[in-house]
Formats: C-alpha cells, structure tokens, sequence
C-alpha cells in the first residue's frame, strides 16, 4: 500500500511541477526515472577516455593510452587509483561549482550516483571498508555549512553499501586557498594539514573529493590515512582538471 501510495504522490508531483534538469531547467521526459540532468548536460561531460595517467588520472592532451605521468613517476603517491565521472569542465565544472559556490545541495546526490557507477564500472577486488571524504577545517565548514565532499560521498556509500565515515580524518591546520597556489606552494600549504583521530580496523579505504587539480590535497590525505596501518587507499573525484 505505502508503495503504491508513494507512486501515486510522485506521479502526482510530477503532473504539478514536471521535472527539469538540474543544471539548464531543460523539460524532463516523462520516463526520465529520477534522472537529474538532460541528455544534452550529459553529452557535455568528458570522459577520461584512455588517455591519462593510470595512477592519478591526469588527462593527456596528446597521447592515445594510458601511462603513468612525470609527476606520479617521480613522487608516487599513497593512492592506488584515482576514479573520475569526467574532465573539470562543461556541465561538471558547472555543477561542482554551484554545489561548492551557490549552495545546490541537490546537485550532490546526482554527482555521487555518476561517480559510483564509474567506481563500479572500474571493476578490480577493490572493495571499500569505508568511505571518507576530504574534511574541511572546522572554520570552513561553519562558513560554508556543509562539506561538498560529504555530501556526495553520501549517495556513492549508498549504492556502494558501505559506511560513510566522517571522523576519521581531520583537518587540524586552516590552510589559505589553493587557487592560484603553484604546485609546490600547495605541497607546503597542506603539509601536516591532517591528521587521524582514530585507529581504524578498516583495510581498504576510498577517499572523495569534489575535484582534483594537482592532487596535492588528496596526497596529503592518502599519506596520512596509510600512515594508521591501512593496507590501501583509492581516490574518487567528480571532476578531474
């Protein structure tokens, strides 16, 4: 009965206020299932394709396979992978920035849904004891009001079923911005900047972030985490720049 009751509700919601896309408005179809954005927002979404590098997943302009990039060559990083829904750019770099900058939380649920088919799609032995997404500083949080990477961390634990875990990793020293940071400067900017509160029996660890641009703060993140005895950690990011 509930069920069936429920069915009736969101026809009638629908027939009321039709469902448009997320990001431009664009009428729905009928049989759009709960899809959130319209075909033509999701054809502007640039996969990775198999040029970037197989460990942080850094695209590559001009090659036609994947390898690792100078940077992972010369200071391999703590991660295994890094999982991306598409290049930062088009209707990803759009809808990061108006979960991040203008408060769309409703855009967080899709984001998650698209980067946990990616992580699926991913395949491997891989499996999650938990997920942890990049903290921010408590100043920061009680600025903005919520964590971006939270909140779309919340729909990929859903599907994934695995808990979300939001204690573990702290973020113990306020850091200015990294926008507009060189890549160095953003190393020492973050050095120290986390720290684990706990001691976790977990084996395997996926961290979440909204965006990835050097990867400097995942980095930072994924040292940390490995540093309390855990035997992996992979990297899931919506947007790759």
């Amino acid at each position: 009965m509930w069920t069936s009751f429920r069915r009736t509700l969101a026809a009638s919601i629908d027939l009321l206020l039709p469902p448009v896309c997320l990001l431009c408005g664009q009428s729905l179809p009928a049989d759009h299932n709960a899809q959130a954005f319209c075909q033509d927002c999701l054809a502007s979404i640039s996969p990775l394709g198999l040029a970037h590098c197989s460990r942080c997943a850094q695209p590559f302009p001009n090659a036609t396979s994947d390898h690792l990039c100078g940077t992972c060559l010369k200071r391999p990083p703590a991660f295994s992978i890094v999982h991306a829904v598409g290049i930062y750019q088009g209707s990803i770099k759009d809808a990061v920035h108006r979960l991040k900058y203008r408060n769309q939380l409703t855009l967080a649920k899709p984001l998650g849904q698209l980067l946990g088919k990616v992580i699926e799609a991913a395949g491997g032995n891989f499996i999650p004891d938990c997920i942890v997404p990049v903290p921010l500083h408590p100043d920061r949080l009680r600025q903005r009001g919520y964590n971006q990477a939270f909140e779309v961390a919340r729909p990929i634990a859903q599907q994934l079923g695995v808990p979300v875990n939001t204690t573990l990793l702290q973020r113990i020293r306020k850091t200015p911005p990294q926008q507009g940071l060189s890549a160095i400067e953003r190393r020492s900017n973050l050095r120290n900047a986390f720290e684990l509160s706990m001691t976790l029996a977990a084996q395997r660890v996926l961290l979440v972030d909204d965006v990835m641009t050097t990867g400097e703060t995942v980095r930072e993140c994924c040292r940390t985490i490995l540093a309390g005895n855990i035997r992996e950690v992979q990297v899931a990011v919506v947007g790759r720049a």
